[in-house]
């Protein structure tokens, strides 16, 4: 294992080295060649002329001392001092007004070479020696396999929800640096091993019951009155999506079922079920959904211990959907798995938004059509007399657990075909902890294998009970919940089997299978033709769809999609839609069709097609809006007829991660262009200077306000590089719909016309999002592929590249470059490198 020079340092001086990766070319040119303490001289020259009257040995004013500051940066208090100094110097206060100042050029010089001396440093702490730290399972690569040792979703247990939040770097959550292991941590992992190991295996035998429901329906409180009185509970009804704020008949349960299945098992539920005024003749506009679309039905687990039984609880994936009828109420079947002690509950994905809203809404327009309209209509008077549209319950069937041929998936999975066998018992174990730790088991393996097993007979354990606390102890052990190597440390290049569990968990994030598993053993994998057919074959199979979600989530950030959401008066098309799904699936289909055909990389800064279902098509305002069904899912489209999409930034996942919810700003999609497409990160603000003023009174630009604040040199410098990258993205508002001038601040009318022009710092100006789009192309293509690159090796290998990786990024780039850009390519040749392969 390797370890930092320093081991912990303070937030700030950790924003120090992390955060000043920029390419000061524009102040100091710099040649990799030449000896790191190369802007000493600058620097000291620079501090003794306008610093060290104040701020010397004897003096130290504000406890600054200056006079023994020297270059290469080594320690915390080195990188505190440099930061401290940028700041001052940016905001220009220091040296005091009184005393002599420097020019902008020599501002410009000090703070480019200790933004220089940071980037140095930077390698110097963080640096792994191009070695990837042993690192344990991300919490997505720990459900993952335990889904497939146990070969059933693990996701109704949400097995790590009280796990810590997972630290990302560089919005990776798989480098080994970032993935720390607590004794909290630890202890949650026994508690999860315990609950899947005993959920699954150890549960009683159970012959199926029966349950039959056809009454007391409670409803949300708000809406109990209105079904007392009409109903008497006699239907369940659903009058809204689950995503609202008001939580007004979003989740149907049973009341009657509160105490949920007795044991985890497969459960078939029948649901009678009818459609309620789909053809209403209210204003669909109220409601907020397309009425040409069927209403669905869906069911998810809830439980009552972990929280409201009428609001969204942390575990409640979707278990199964159905179309519901209009016509007259009919039986919808199910099939789904739960967990002891949850009980279904059911959704109307795409039903109206704000059930509450819809009611006051209607009080104002169609009251006259009420009795006793004076007194307002009550929800009451609603269902009695009106048409508000809903899905209604009126018998609900359960049955289970259903028993499964041949044993249980989970059994066989653990012990083998003929389930557990107390005379084979070690023999079982050994072959689990195999699977379990991704290679063969030595001795000490084994050893401790049978000690525990005999240990727990000793104790009086029954053999089974002592076989399901050896699966636990086996899913606790450091050889489970770490990609450990055992690989030499001597020795550079991985050994099958560390190869094997690096590829595997890079492709599927799963463990290998049983063919990759045979071409480690038989040592074919470490030969180039092998490892350059398993790829191919991995990225044919559908598990493959764990690589293209986990990097595109890592790469993009997608997976922050929703950490800063829109407000919902000004986007509600985005709660109402579910649209960061769809924005995510676009983005998911775009890569894999690219992977697929090895289409070249191009496409991802420009590009003529897109994926989009029916919401997007009608977010992007396509042709395809007017033709496409829920029911035809996703679609490959041209977008010939239009230069407003195509390539990434067109994407509306890309652009609402890339703004901050509320509204967009050039620096913070200058930025993300950048860091994420580029592979130029900008530094951070000093910390004291002021954020930019909003203007509420809509008369001045975001632009404008950027022109401002840039007016000193020591801003400008950065914002010249970073803010139009961002400029041509004004075009897009903070969900990534098209527009042509700002809203205005007080929701009145428009604002300002949005000014999408700019000029890059190396010379190319460019009119519109589509020429911004073209200028990329023509002279950032190779910058744009060799980020990706090193984004692909990062993501594979769980560790950030280094400056002594370069060489072999800038070689693959010119193999990849020979190949027209294949994105199928670039991933074959960064997962056959040196680099994939070492440790």
């Amino acid at each position: 294992m390797n370890t930092r020079p320093i081991k912990s340092l303070s937030m700030r001086a950790f924003r120090a080295v992390c955060g000043f990766a920029v390419c000061v070319s524009l102040l100091l040119p710099c040649s990799a060649a030449e000896p790191q303490h190369k802007h000493n001289p600058t620097v000291s020259r620079l501090l003794k002329k306008y610093c060290l009257d104040c701020h010397d040995k004897a003096t130290a004013d504000g406890e600054r001392e200056f006079e023994t500051f020297t270059l290469p940066l080594k320690t915390e208090q080195q990188l505190i001092t440099a930061d401290g100094i940028i700041d001052q110097m940016t905001l220009r206060k220091m040296p005091p007004e009184e005393a002599d100042q420097p020019t902008d050029k020599e501002r410009l010089a000090l703070i480019g070479a200790l933004r220089d001396s940071i980037q140095d440093a930077r390698s110097q702490f963080e640096s792994t020696g191009s070695r990837t730290i042993m690192r344990r399972l991300s919490n997505r690569e720990y459900e993952n396999t335990l889904a497939t040792l146990f070969d059933r979703r693990v996701d109704t247990l949400g097995l790590t929800a009280d796990f810590p939040k997972e630290e990302t770097s560089q919005h990776m959550d798989n480098i080994g640096e970032s993935l720390v292991t607590s004794g909290f941590l630890l202890d949650q992992y026994f508690q999860a091993a315990s609950r899947l190991v005993e959920a699954r295996l150890g549960k009683p035998e159970m012959k199926p019951k029966s349950w039959h429901f056809n009454g007391h329906f409670k409803q949300y409180e708000e809406l109990s009155g209105s079904h007392r009185s009409v109903f008497n509970y006699r239907y369940l009804c659903l009058y809204e999506q689950p995503n609202t704020d008001t939580r007004q008949g979003g989740y149907g349960h049973i009341e009657d079922f509160l105490a949920g299945v007795p044991v985890s098992g497969l459960y078939d539920i029948q649901v009678q079920a009818q459609a309620l005024h789909r053809d209403t003749h209210y204003d669909p506009k109220i409601f907020r959904i397309d009425f040409s679309e069927p209403f669905q039905l869906a069911v998810v687990p809830g439980d009552v211990k972990k929280g409201h039984i009428h609001y969204p609880q942390a575990i409640e994936p979707i278990l199964a959907s159905s179309i519901v009828p209009d016509d007259k109420p009919e039986w919808l079947k199910f099939r789904v798995w739960l967990e002891a002690g949850q009980t279904p509950r059911f959704i109307f994905p795409n039903g109206p938004y704000e059930s509450r809203a819809s009611v006051i809404a209607l009080n104002k327009r169609y009251k006259d059509e009420f009795k006793k309209p004076e007194t307002g209509v009550r929800r009451s008077a609603l269902l009695r007399e009106g048409e508000l549209p809903h899905i209604r319950i009126s018998e609900i069937k359960i049955h289970g657990p259903i028993s499964e041929p041949g044993g249980s998936k989970e059994e066989i999975a653990v012990f083998g075909k003929e389930g557990f066998q107390k005379d084979q018992a070690l023999e079982q174990l050994f072959s689990f902890a195999k699977k379990a730790y991704r290679r063969p088991l030595n001795e000490s393996d084994q050893r401790r294998i049978k000690v525990l097993y005999e240990q727990r007979l000793s104790e009086q354990a029954t053999p089974r009970q002592a076989a399901l606390d050896t699966v636990k102890m086996i899913l606790c052990s450091p050889s489970f919940l770490y990609l450990s190597e055992i690989t030499p440390e001597d020795e550079l290049e991985l050994h099958p089997y560390d190869l094997a569990s690096r590829l595997s968990y890079a492709l599927w994030t799963t463990p290998p299978d049983a063919e990759l598993f045979a071409a480690a053993a038989s040592g074919q994998l470490k030969n180039k033709e092998e490892l350059q057919k398993q790829i191919r074959r991995m990225l044919k199979d559908p598990r493959s769809e764990e690589f293209v979600n986990g990097f595109l989530d890592s790469w993009l950030n997608l997976r922050a999609i929703g950490d800063q959401p829109p407000p919902r008066r000004a986007a509600w098309e985005y709660y109402a839609q579910n649209l960061p799904e769809s924005m995510k699936e676009e983005a998911r289909l775009f890569f894999r069709s690219l992977l697929d055909e090895n289409g070249s990389v191009e496409n991802f800064l420009d590009a003529d097609f897109t994926f989009v279902d029916k919401k997007l098509a009608h977010l992007y305002q396509l042709p395809e809006k007017d033709k496409l069904r829920l029911k035809d899912g996703f679609q490959r489209v041209k977008l010939s007829g239009t230069k407003r999409r195509g390539g990434l930034l067109g994407m509306a996942g890309v652009l609402t991660v890339s703004a901050n919810g509320v509204d967009t700003s050039p620096v913070t999609r200058g930025v993300y262009v950048l860091e994420n497409l580029l592979g130029t990160p900008p530094p951070p603000p000093p910390d004291e200077v002021p954020a930019i003023e909003a203007d509420v009174s809509g008369a001045t630009t975001i632009r404008e306000r950027l022109a401002k604040h840039s007016q000193d040199q020591t801003c400008y410098v950065c914002h010249r590089n970073i803010d139009p990258h961002g400029f041509a993205l004004e075009t897009f508002d903070p969900i990534g719909r098209w527009r042509e001038k700002y809203p205005h601040p007080r929701g009145k009318g428009s604002g300002p016309k949005v000014d999408p022009t700019g000029k890059l710092p190396s010379g190319e100006t460019f009119k519109d999002f589509a020429s911004f789009k073209q200028v990329l192309l023509e002279s950032r293509l190779d910058k744009f592929t060799h980020c990706l690159i090193e984004k692909l090796l990062t993501y594979s290998t769980g560790r950030q590249m280094e400056r002594s990786d370069q060489y072999e990024i800038e070689d693959i780039l010119q193999r990849v470059k020979a190949e027209d850009y294949g994105l199928q390519t670039i991933v074959i040749e960064v997962m056959t490198s040196r680099i994939f392969r070492s440790r």
